[in-house]
């Protein structure tokens, strides 16, 4: 594991992009890579979307969602798709046979179909405060868990409130790719900003491996990188 401390979040969005460019780069043929919708890639896309827009040469790139909460009414995208959409895929102009949507009507096929695409040379992942990641919350995914549809309980019903305009609106389940899913990836990147994710990021650096806290067993990849800012490495 690699820990790089920036000194706040404008640079770590900098950083964080500069990387997985460097990547895109890298490689001459197909690159598959799994990034992140949510606040904290934020800044990333500001800096990734212009390097990445209409450029000819970034064409062996292929994207990839790696959770689905499916919209229970209108049928369109999920949430997730939905955010990456304004947060990256539109702005800078992805084309549409780049992107490769995990949802619930294809998750059962997702880890063979990432196997028949070369498998994913990248993840770009967040970290919750409660220690989740993807879909992977705590005391319900197991480390055993491949790509899966994720029945929603009450309390996790109460997690996902906010992206929906009324009860009735929420899903009954979500799909999330499983621990052994993401750890099959060739690299992992995972970014953290802010005080609210600095006990959590003390946990996971310094904490044991358990369900508890489901992102530590990302500790056990050999390619993990780790890029906070120094609020969320403040402890």
């Amino acid at each position: 594991m690699r820990i790089i401390v920036t000194s706040n979040y404008e640079e770590l969005g900098q950083l964080t992009s500069d990387y997985l460019f460097g990547l895109m780069l890298s490689k001459q043929n197909r690159m598959n890579l799994a990034i992140t919708a949510g606040k904290t890639p934020e800044a990333v896309y500001k800096y990734l979307v212009p390097k990445v827009k209409e450029k000819d040469y970034l064409n062996h790139v292929h994207y990839y969602n790696f959770d689905e909460i499916p919209h229970k009414v209108t049928k369109t995208a999920g949430i997730t798709r939905r955010d990456l959409n304004q947060l990256f895929f539109i702005p800078a102009n992805i084309p549409t046979g780049q992107i490769h949507p995990l949802d619930e009507n294809n998750y059962l096929n997702q880890d063979e179909r990432l196997a028949n695409d070369g498998g994913l040379d990248a993840i770009l992942l967040g970290i919750g405060a409660d220690g989740h990641y993807c879909g992977n919350l705590p005391d319900t995914t197991s480390f055993e868990d491949f790509t899966s549809r994720i029945e929603c309980d009450e309390r996790i019903k109460n997690r996902i409130k906010v992206h929906f305009a009324k009860a009735e609106d929420i899903p009954d389940y979500y799909v999330t790719m499983g621990p052994r899913s993401i750890m099959s990836a060739k690299r992992l990147v995972l970014i953290a900003n802010g005080t609210r994710k600095a006990k959590i990021m003390k946990e996971f650096i310094h904490g044991k491996i358990t369900p508890e806290i489901p992102a530590s067993i990302l500790k056990m990849h050999p390619d993990l990188t780790v890029i906070m800012d120094e609020e969320a490495a403040s402890l």
